[in-house]
């Protein structure tokens, strides 16, 4: 099996942490840095989310970066509301003590691209300002690296933030703006692959799946989660990965399902990770995206020029199908797998 070698941006957020857990659980990856963006909670806590579930999975080798703790132009707004106040739901993880990288998330962006030009695939899972930051510094980035995954955009699709931007692109428009325009030019097969909300709203997590996790794992006892457990409830499971993603996982159904969406949760990063290993998982069509940044009503739309209205070349190609049963299964499989290596360490 080769080695996909990846660098992660992410603004862990509990989708972001199952992301996490997803790649960490999959053989063929070799994370070579971790950037922690600001964006579900500040870049502060989104990096120590990361350290923390990286000490629970006893991944203590991975480079952590901190991220720029503000958006390029407008002030950050983050959503606890959505992610908790840690933005780990229910979770309460243990302190790892590492200490984070000398190195910003940039300079882990620029340095590692140069360090392995052609070879890295970039995920990002939050807002794309440290990406937006590392391209100022080094252009060539879209060349240097082999691919590019986002989970952002709504594309003829509502949004979730506004009624047409979804939260990612929403949080930092100019740098996503910045992002998208740096991939002019792209041929086919370096395009970046662009995860939004009308596939990834697809990808819904039920207690059933937090069930089979936790059977896969061999966790005790079953692993029941429920919409009439109160916040103050935690799981029970033997299991030390099963038992803080559960804890978290509950807290993202409990907000889907105020929010009048049921007792689930979209599982929009996870399946972003999915697809940065395998871009097969998802059919894509090729667009020119570009990203509105003045309207009153549209500031962080995603546009997608479809046919060519603009004389512009496709800079994206954006996901527009896949098969949530497969991605689970698949899911299920490592991280199951993975929890129960890491529990019996």
């Amino acid at each position: 099996m080769s080695t996909r070698r990846l660098i992660v941006d992410v603004d862990t957020g509990i989708d972001d942490s199952l992301a996490l857990l997803y790649l960490l659980a999959s053989p063929e990856v070799e994370i070579v840095g971790i950037a922690s963006t600001a964006g579900n909670v500040p870049a502060a806590q989104v990096a120590a989310n990361n350290l923390n579930w990286l000490e629970v999975c006893r991944a203590r080798d991975i480079e952590v970066a901190l991220g720029a703790p503000v958006p390029l132009v407008t002030p950050l707004r983050t959503t606890e509301d959505t992610h908790g106040p840690q933005g780990v739901g229910y979770a309460v993880l243990p302190d790892s003590g590492r200490a984070l990288s000398t190195r910003d998330a940039a300079a882990l962006w620029v340095e590692s691209v140069r360090e392995h030009p052609g070879e890295l695939t970039g995920l990002a899972t939050g807002p794309l300002t440290n990406l937006a930051h590392a391209i100022r510094a080094e252009p060539e980035l879209p060349h240097l690296l082999h691919r590019l995954v986002v989970m952002g955009g709504a594309f003829n699709y509502p949004g979730n933030t506004t009624p047409t931007a979804e939260w990612n692109v929403s949080v930092d428009p100019e740098a996503a703006k910045e992002v998208f325009d740096a991939f002019s030019g792209a041929p086919e097969g370096r395009r970046p692959i662009l995860c939004g909300l009308g596939v990834t709203e697809t990808i819904e997590m039920t207690p059933h799946h937090v069930r089979r996790l936790a059977e896969e794992a061999g966790s005790t006892p079953a692993e029941i989660i429920s919409p009439d457990d109160g916040p103050d409830v935690r799981s029970r499971a033997s299991n030390p990965v099963i038992r803080h993603l559960s804890d978290a996982i509950r807290f993202y159904m409990d907000f889907h399902r105020t929010h009048d969406q049921g007792f689930i949760a979209h599982m929009h990063d996870p399946f972003a990770a999915a697809v940065a290993l395998n871009p097969g998982l998802v059919r894509t069509r090729p667009a020119t995206v570009d990203v509105e940044l003045d309207g009153r009503l549209t500031r962080g739309t995603t546009v997608a020029d479809w046919v060519g209205h603009w004389n512009r070349e496709p800079n994206a190609d954006i996901a527009v199908s896949t098969d949530p049963d497969t991605f689970f299964d698949d899911l299920i499989d490592r991280v199951g797998r993975f929890a129960k290596s890491v529990g019996s360490r």
